[in-house]
């Protein structure tokens, strides 16, 4: 049996949102599916040294730029900056590993739902109620969703994802671990694809 392809993410990365609306048709045709790991920046970043890319000088202003030049490339409509930028995202992380626990088959929906809230219609999804209502439009129980928020054991799960992460190597969004192999940013994807193909070099 094939692997899961591990797929970091942070809510706040516009990177990551670019990659997490093509990494399931990439799995797919490899007879793979994806296995979704949200995790903090924040907590990567102090680990690393790093700071979000739109606060580091000169970087940061062509980061503005190439964030909708490369939606477009990879043709991912609707995709614009959101007016609070950047934002912490314990609240859609939280409710993404909820949803792995109680409705897995949802999870992808979830996700699609809370980066498209927040990357297409500028809702702010740290804000708890509005991280569970966009999760609502899924299907998900919007109540259950809110709960899950400030659940302790949810929030031990996501400190635990972050660990994880750190141990496996992820040090950015979106971060992709195939059979082992890292990758880093969706610019990676179209290596990866060969990889996946060709069964790595």
């Amino acid at each position: 049996m094939t692997r899961p392809i591990d797929f970091y993410f942070d809510f706040s990365s516009p990177y990551g949102y670019l990659g997490s609306e093509r990494i399931e048709a990439l799995a797919a045709r490899h007879g793979r599916v994806v296995e979704w790991h949200p995790i903090l920046l924040g907590v990567v970043f102090k680990e690393t040294g790093a700071m979000p890319l739109t606060q580091v000088p000169v970087k940061g202003d062509y980061s503005r730029r190439d964030f909708p030049r490369s939606a477009k490339f990879h043709g991912v409509d609707g995709f614009r900056m959101p007016s609070r930028f950047p934002i912490p995202t314990q609240a859609p992380a939280r409710i993404v590993l909820w949803a792995k626990t109680h409705d897995p088959a949802r999870v992808p929906a979830v996700v699609h739902a809370l980066y498209r809230a927040f990357f297409n219609e500028d809702i702010d999804i740290s804000n708890p109620d509005a991280a569970a209502a966009a999760a609502a439009r899924t299907g998900a129980d919007a109540t259950a969703a809110r709960a899950a928020i400030d659940d302790p054991s949810v929030k031990e799960a996501l400190k635990a994802e972050n660990e994880r992460a750190l141990a496996a190597g992820v040090f950015g969004s979106p971060f992709t671990i195939v059979d082992g192999e890292p990758f880093w940013g969706v610019d990676r994807f179209d290596q990866m694809d060969r990889w996946l193909a060709t069964g790595g070099w």
